[in-house]
């Protein structure tokens, strides 16, 4: 699966899309849910947190292990997808549509310069070899 053109991404295998409110949803990419494997719980910051950028704030754990989340940016989480309490396997399914969390950047250039999706490739692919 390629990574989809219309996200942002970290080297830490975080996908970002910027929400037409100013808000931005984070989740994890195709390659990291296939090195992880099935996922089997997930667990997202509160709402209300104020995060740093590169802070470790969530933890996917799939059957082989337990990897955490950073947040992209500097911000505010404003929401998180509760239903991925009861059904973590849909990361597994569709990892760009399954979010886990939402935040409202304090600085929307901070989303901008995160990598875009063929920068994001490249790190992939040097992870390969």
């Amino acid at each position: 699966m390629s990574n989809p053109s219309n996200l942002k991404y970290t080297a830490s295998h975080e996908w970002i899309r910027s929400e037409a409110d100013g808000t931005i949803s984070i989740g994890i990419t195709q390659h990291a849910q296939e090195a992880l494997g099935d996922m089997v719980f997930v667990e997202a910051p509160a709402v209300g947190r104020k995060l740093k950028a590169k802070e470790e704030c969530a933890v996917v754990e799939s059957v082989k292990a337990a990897a955490d989340v950073y947040a992209p940016v500097a911000g505010e989480v404003v929401a998180v997808n509760g239903e991925l309490d009861n059904a973590p396997e849909a990361i597994n399914a569709d990892p760009y549509a399954a979010w886990m969390f939402r935040m409202k950047p304090d600085n929307a250039a901070d989303v901008a310069a995160l990598m875009d999706a063929a920068a994001y490739q490249a790190v992939v692919d040097s992870e390969a070899h």
